[in-house]
């Protein structure tokens, strides 16, 4: 698996993790961090992983609004979690991150809600992020 695939997986199970406990982003990256000490990953994949969850956490009232702009007749605290994130996640870098194509930010965020959730969520997660690449584009 690639670095940066391995990457959005952790950062996803964070962001999850932070859903769920309410912790702040420096508990929830060090609590995980620390559940992983038996295989440490390397300090890129960590940084990648970092950066991603403090990005979406930073820019969080901005990506919700534009998730909730776009994913019509649902509400945002009514998305199952795992959904919920990965839209953030992919939010994030197509807004955020121009050092990332948006064809694979969104390939990543359809691959991940394909692995933890469902293969529905896939096609719900590409509409709304494919929707979002297209306004930025404009």
């Amino acid at each position: 698996m690639r670095k940066r695939t391995k990457s959005r997986e952790f950062a996803l199970q964070v962001l999850y993790q932070m859903d769920i406990t309410r912790d702040n982003c420096d508990t929830a990256l060090t609590n995980f961090w620390q559940s992983q000490s038996a295989e440490l990953p390397d300090e890129d994949l960590r940084d990648f992983t970092s950066a991603i969850v403090r990005g979406v956490i930073q820019n969080l009232v901005m990506i919700d609004g534009k998730i909730a702009q776009y994913a019509a007749n649902w509400q945002l605290e009514r998305m199952a979690v795992v959904d919920r994130n990965i839209l953030r996640m992919g939010c994030f870098e197509l807004l955020f991150r121009d050092d990332i194509p948006p064809k694979v930010s969104i390939n990543e965020a359809v691959e991940l809600a394909k692995k933890y959730s469902t293969q529905e969520a896939g096609k719900f997660v590409n509409a709304i992020l494919d929707k979002i690449k297209i306004e930025k584009e404009k």
